[in-house]
């Protein structure tokens, strides 16, 4: 047993022991241990709101409205995207801006426009290459230094590549995404093929490649994180599942949302947007505050450009908190830590495993204190299974409205067997009069409807689709076994004509059912991960009150030693 004991004559302000009274102590036999209680100064590790001139104008993460990105709260404890490296994949970025400098990191950086280390933008009169130094700020601006606002991980490291300045090409966009897989944790990309409600179009077969090597290998083994720009072709009816990037199953496609919770007028509606954050509606609303050309800060930044590298910045607090997490841990969190909130729209809909789902927003906005939080906890995921199945094995005339079903096994009795699915794929051949009169949609068994693609009025092309991915998040965590339905929908003229060669169903997940997990009991929030210079983790483990060298393996992973850092380790 502990006793307390209170003395008249000590002072409770005391710094120090009164000698004469623990000399007392001591030399009675009777007393195994005792301690004079002294004041001890303690800090509440509350984050003081920052400083910046500017930060009363960033409403998107000052708590002046509600709900906001709940980022004050990630800040409140302690997580500011220390250790976590972010590339800004654009036109350049200025990198002796007076609010990125102390922050700038030339190995996240090169020019592919001209080959060299240097990704200083070119200046022109109408500032056109200003686009990757404001995407940059709104990452990683440095916190309380009197100038502009704050990044949302200011004291993350901020790299930019020079990339969109110049002529593009497979090779520039593959090096780009390649670019120190081992140093870079989080690439941001917003661009894309032109948002002109026509075109269909992707990664060439390098970037494509840049992307697999990139989440198999990047950070070590538990892959890069490409963080993507939804596209800004709402004008023009466009949809993003047209567009190759953003519908990858390796990119983590981020959609806008207006002050209000309205979908903006730019927004592209798609089944591949995962999350969303905030950005721009009218003229007259609000806008992203960041930094710009010639050492100057702007509060007129706009578009799903602005969205995504908030949303880079809140996973490099996630990083912070836990840097551990793969390319698909970091979706399987974003997912839950999105939340429709109050953002408006027609469609939102109910998924097979009760979660509210949108085109427009994805799992909607993304909340970095319930993202962090969750990221503490998590464990790591089984690896990725993928099944594929043939649904069409001969060519079927498209009818004004049809459904081509089949009934899925999910890949049961193989090694291949799914339970819980992530992102589902439809690989589609199809000719048609008029491709853009053509409404694609998928129906799971759980009875969850995606449009894969709605109408285009623009789109006018004869060409169809060939060998061209759809992709959907909206099915996540439900059990792919039974039923699937295929609908094609002519909305256009009725003498369309057509006709469907092929369609493949491609599902991924784990072989785990995650709608069961209990909450892990893991804590990571003590984590400090080193990399050496490959950009492998290092760290130390303890367990058992022991501490050593360990070797972290994951089924299907490279594993990995941890020589040099503290990792507190759990059973």
């Amino acid at each position: 047993q502990y006793f307390h004991l209170r003395h008249r004559g000590i002072s409770q302000q005391s710094l120090s022991p009164h000698w004469g009274h623990r000399l007392r102590l001591k030399k009675d036999p009777k007393v195994r241990w005792f301690e004079q209680q002294t004041m001890r100064r303690r800090a509440k590790r509350s984050l003081e709101v920052p400083t910046d001139p500017w930060f009363p104008k960033q409403w998107y993460m000052n708590n002046e409205m509600q709900p906001d990105l709940n980022i004050l709260q990630s800040w409140g404890q302690g997580l500011t995207g220390r250790g976590v490296v972010i590339s800004i994949l654009d036109d350049g970025i200025e990198k002796d801006h007076p609010d990125l400098w102390a922050n700038y990191d030339p190995l996240a950086s090169y020019d592919f426009n001209d080959y060299d280390p240097d990704p200083q933008p070119r200046y022109t009169p109408s500032n056109e290459n200003r686009h990757g130094t404001r995407c940059a700020g709104e990452v990683a601006a440095m916190a309380n230094n009197g100038f502009c606002g704050a990044g949302v991980a200011f004291n993350a490291r901020i790299g930019g590549v020079r990339m969109l300045d110049g002529t593009i090409t497979d090779v520039i966009e593959a090096q780009s995404l390649s670019l120190q897989p081992q140093h870079i944790h989080i690439y941001s990309a917003s661009w894309g093929p032109s948002d002109d409600g026509r075109t269909v179009d992707g990664p060439g077969i390098l970037t494509h490649e840049a992307f697999r090597r990139g989440v198999t290998y990047g950070r070590g083994g538990l892959g890069t994180l490409f963080v993507w720009a939804s596209g800004n072709g709402g004008l023009h009816y466009d949809n993003c599942n047209c567009d190759g990037y953003t519908n990858s199953i390796h990119t983590l496609s981020v959609g806008s949302a207006t002050w209000q919770g309205r979908v903006p007028w730019y927004s592209e509606a798609c089944a591949s947007i995962l999350t969303t954050t905030f950005s721009s509606g009218l003229a007259t609303d609000p806008q992203i505050v960041s930094t710009d050309l010639h050492h100057q800060c702007t509060d007129k930044h706009t578009g799903t450009s602005a969205s995504a590298p908030l949303a880079a910045g809140m996973i490099a607090l996630a990083l912070e908190a836990n840097p551990l997490l793969t390319w698909r841990d970091t979706q399987h969190l974003v997912v839950r830590a999105s939340k429709p909130a109050h953002l408006q729209a027609e469609d939102w809909k109910t998924n097979g495993v009760g979660r509210q789902v949108s085109h427009h927003y994805g799992y909607g906005l993304l909340d970095a204190a319930l993202l962090v939080d969750l990221a503490r906890t998590w464990r790591p995921t089984q690896p990725q299974r993928k099944c594929a199945l043939e649904v069409v094995l001969a060519p079927l005339p498209i009818l004004s409205r049809m459904l081509v079903k089949r009934n899925v096994s999910a890949c049961t009795g193989s090694q291949d067997y799914i339970r819980s699915l992530e992102h589902v794929q439809v690989q589609l051949s199809l000719s048609y009069s008029r491709r853009g009169d053509l409404e694609i949609s998928l129906t799971s068994p759980m009875g969850t409807h995606s449009t894969l693609v709605d109408i285009r009025p623009l789109d006018n092309s004869s060409q169809g689709y060939h060998d061209w991915t759809f992709m959907s998040t909206h099915f996540w965590d439900e059990n792919p076994q039974g039923l699937w339905a295929l609908g094609l929908w002519n909305k256009g003229f009725y003498f369309n004509t057509g006709m469907l060669h092929r369609c493949t169903l491609l599902l991924y997940g784990t072989a785990e059912d995650m709608t069961a997990r209990a909450p892990s009991p893991q804590v990571t929030g003590s984590a400090r991960v080193q990399r050496d210079a490959e950009g492998l983790c290092q760290g130390e483990w303890q367990r058992g009150g022991r501490a050593g060298s360990a070797v972290i393996t994951r089924p299907g992973y490279p594993h990995h030693e941890y020589p040099s850092c503290p990792l507190l380790c759990v059973p």
